[in-house]
């Protein structure tokens, strides 16, 4: 079974905003066994969006719509679909009093374009939207289903999970479709897939693999389909158990895990802290790890060492050392990670000292070149890295690399 989605804005098409909705339905809709076909985003010109919606309307059996029904004259939508489907608008009274509710207790009077919100196409069938003025709208035409919801994602979400997808379930009897990603980190896509490619090439043919890289990890996603879904479950746990033994130090975390989130629970369950001393990252590295609730409990803080001076006077690297070694060295970035370790009183330290680019290099420390240490309670272990010469994606990569650095030294323990 298929379905198509449609995002009306020009907001989307010139860039303004980020068209998350349709990701978001998506996920939402496979989750239900429910295949896209196609995601569009068009402008919000009558034309176009009767156009789409009959070009979806002969390929596809749902075809969820967001956008365009606010109170405002660029709002369009509503006047579109009432010529696709050959209707009128009406006033909804229900719709009306529903709009009064929402605004009296602000204070706010309700004027002629809140009231146009009530007025509704008199074959849709209409989709209580509790947390907004604009209710969704309901087709079945011609054998498709079309669902037109607010663009506003909080009342696109409630309208799909206690509107449509309810509604879809009692229609349509879906396959069974399982996602599971494993994350792993500390090796490219190329050398990954040809580590397991013996594993990859026995894999079932309910279950499909596909490659994700990103700066953070390659996410390997295995996605199983058929109509028991017990069988696809323990399927799917056999054969990322064989995974977990042909490359057990790679994977990190599953799903929607993070590296940090997973270090974070590591050193709560033992009871361990943590501080950061970042030059190249500049803060990131504190970013991703304070981005996880709880994380004080194991995070004391961090210092953006980003000058020299900062090094020597708060961090206590020696300034000979500098002078000597260069910021970017083993010597440097491992006084770092003690000093920062030592002022803290933690009992690890991380420090980062690097060129992110895209200026700084030399013939010796080209750009991307970062040096990494990890300070323990029992030893001080430091790396050098070649990442490329994009600076956003060298921050990123260098502080991912760093967390892996600690994970691995964690799981020594």
């Amino acid at each position: 079974m298929d379905a198509d989605i449609i995002t009306i804005g020009d907001e989307i098409l010139i860039g303004q905003i980020v068209d998350t909705n349709s990701a978001w339905m998506a996920q939402r809709l496979n989750d239900e066994g429910i295949n896209i076909r196609q995601i569009t985003s068009i402008s919000d010109q009558p034309e176009h969006i009767s156009g789409t919606l009959y070009e979806s309307a002969s390929k596809v059996a749902v075809v969820l719509v967001t956008g365009g029904l606010g109170p405002t004259k660029d709002d369009r939508t509503k006047k579109a679909v009432c010529s696709f489907f050959e209707t009128h608008l009406i006033e909804n009274l229900t719709v009306l009093d529903h709009i009064r509710q929402i605004l009296s207790p602000r204070g706010i009077p309700i004027n002629s374009l809140n009231r146009d919100q009530a007025l509704v196409p008199e074959t849709a069938t209409i989709l209580h939207n509790k947390l907004g003025t604009a209710p969704g709208l309901w087709f079945n035409h011609k054998g498709t289903i079309f669902v037109f919801m607010p663009g506003v994602p909080f009342e696109m979400k409630y309208l799909m999970d206690h509107e449509v997808i309810p509604r879809l379930r009692k229609l349509f009897n879906t396959p069974t479709i399982i996602h599971r990603t494993i994350l792993t980190y500390g090796l490219g896509e190329s050398t990954l897939a040809e580590k397991i490619e013996y594993w990859e090439d026995n894999l079932p043919g309910s279950i499909s693999l596909a490659y994700l890289p990103s700066p953070q990890s390659v996410r390997l996603r295995l996605t199983a389909r058929g109509e028991n879904k017990n069988f696809l479950l323990k399927s799917l746990d056999q054969k990322i158990q064989e995974l977990q033994e042909i490359i057990p130090s790679y994977i990190f975390g599953y799903d929607d895990e993070t590296m940090a989130g997973n270090i974070g629970s590591i050193l709560c369950d033992r009871g361990m802290t943590l501080a950061v001393a970042e030059s190249c990252t500049g803060g990131y590295l504190a970013h991703i790890i304070t981005l996880n609730p709880g994380s004080s409990k194991y995070f004391k803080g961090g210092i953006i060492a980003y000058s020299n001076e900062v090094k020597i006077n708060i961090l206590g690297v020696e300034s000979n050392c500098i002078s000597d070694r260069g910021a970017v060295s083993k010597e440097v970035v491992e006084s770092m990670a003690e000093g920062v370790r030592g002022i803290m009183n933690t009992d690890y330290g991380i420090a980062t000292s690097g060129i992110a680019g895209p200026d700084g290099g030399t013939t010796d420390k080209p750009v991307g070149t970062v040096w990494i240490a990890i300070a323990g309670p029992d030893h001080t272990i430091s790396g050098v890295y070649s990442f490329a010469n994009n600076r956003e994606r060298n921050i990123i990569r260098s502080s991912q690399t760093a967390l892996n650095m600690l994970r691995l030294e964690l799981l020594k323990k």
